[in-house]
């Protein structure tokens, strides 16, 4: 109702955006104290014999369930957090062996976002020519995707006894995960086009005639230059998203976004790990969990969080994952 607030479209729609996060939080805590009320009247019914014990223990679950997604969101207060997220995944050394890793990798994290009902698009795929995958750029998009993912950077490990080995051998795999906010219109990121090149390319695999047959893919190249360090470095992102080029030079665009955004939070991570020296073990890149499939074991190196369920985290069950890096860190996270 404020006299001009539309007159900045851009400013009120980022107003409008803050103003429907903390409805969000009214509404949910709202829920919450619904819920409690009507568990301590179940406790009042369970005196009177009215309901069951099982009828209270099914309210105090969902009481806990409730307060306890709160509590992890509440986590979730770091730049960028709310965000959609861009992941990335690349096979290590290793052939067959870290491509199939690769795939199964991917195939995870695709299990976890459809199971909290994100919306997932696989922007460009390298598929290897035995098995697996090269590597792989996946957009997650919905509320806290990035908040929640961004535990995930960094060298994911794989001890097992390798079905492409005939002696039986147990090999060690690697593969990367890279995960960045995947910014919208509301993030002013400067990209310069004299430093942008496209080529254009036919895209493979499955599709139809039309995949085949027209240059939809795209490639594009940006010269960038550190702004901090004054490295230079050239970002190289495929597009084979759509049979659309226009539409596929867009998506490039925005994970050029994405990742120009991801490495301005990167130095301030690093800045605050100066300040902050030794009290957080978190490294871009370091290999941050091991999955023993023989043991029945993964084991995250930073928190020291393990379970033995290896077939549940295979199919995307990795909150607990999540939530033990949240607990750790996200204080620290959340002051960068």
């Amino acid at each position: 109702m404020a006299p001009g607030f539309w007159d900045d479209a851009e400013g009120a729609q980022r107003q409008m955006k803050k103003i429907k996060d903390l409805q969000k939080w009214v509404e949910d805590y709202g829920e919450l104290e619904k819920a409690v009320d009507e568990l301590k009247l179940s406790m009042d019914f369970f005196k009177e014999e009215v309901v069951s014990e099982d009828e209270v223990d099914e309210a105090y679950n969902k009481v806990l369930a409730m307060l306890e997604e709160l509590e992890l969101r509440n986590m979730l207060r770091g730049e960028g957090d709310i965000m959609s997220a861009v992941l990335k995944i690349n096979s290590g050394a290793g052939g067959t062996e870290s491509q199939d890793w690769a795939q199964m990798l991917m195939r995870m994290y695709i299990r976890w976002a459809e199971a909290h009902k994100y919306k997932v698009a696989i922007t460009d795929l390298l598929e290897a020519e035995d098995a697996g995958i090269k590597n792989c750029t996946i957009n997650i998009e919905g509320d806290f995707a990035y908040g929640f993912l961004k535990s995930e950077n960094g060298v994911h490990r794989l001890v097992r006894v390798s079905p492409y080995n005939a002696q039986g051998k147990r090999m060690t795999s690697f593969a990367s995960v890279f995960v960045a906010p995947l910014v919208d219109d509301s993030i002013e990121i400067t990209v310069d086009p004299a430093l942008l090149s496209w080529d254009t390319f036919r895209s493979g695999g499955a599709g139809g005639q039309n995949v085949n047959k027209v240059e939809s893919g795209v490639r594009l190249r940006y010269q960038f230059t550190d702004p901090y360090t004054g490295e230079k470095e050239e970002i190289l992102i495929e597009n084979t998203e759509t049979r659309d080029q226009p539409k596929n030079k867009e998506n490039a665009m925005r994970q050029l976004r994405s990742i120009l955004y991801a490495k301005e939070l990167e130095h301030r991570m690093a800045e605050q790990a100066k300040i902050e020296a030794g009290k957080k073990k978190i490294e871009w890149g370091a290999q941050i969990r091991s999955y023993v499939f023989d043991d029945r074991r993964v084991k995250d190196h930073r928190t020291g969080w393990q379970t033995s369920d290896v077939n549940g985290v295979m199919n995307g069950d990795i909150d607990s994952f999540i939530k033990a890096y949240l607990m750790e860190f996200s204080e620290e996270d959340s002051q960068k």
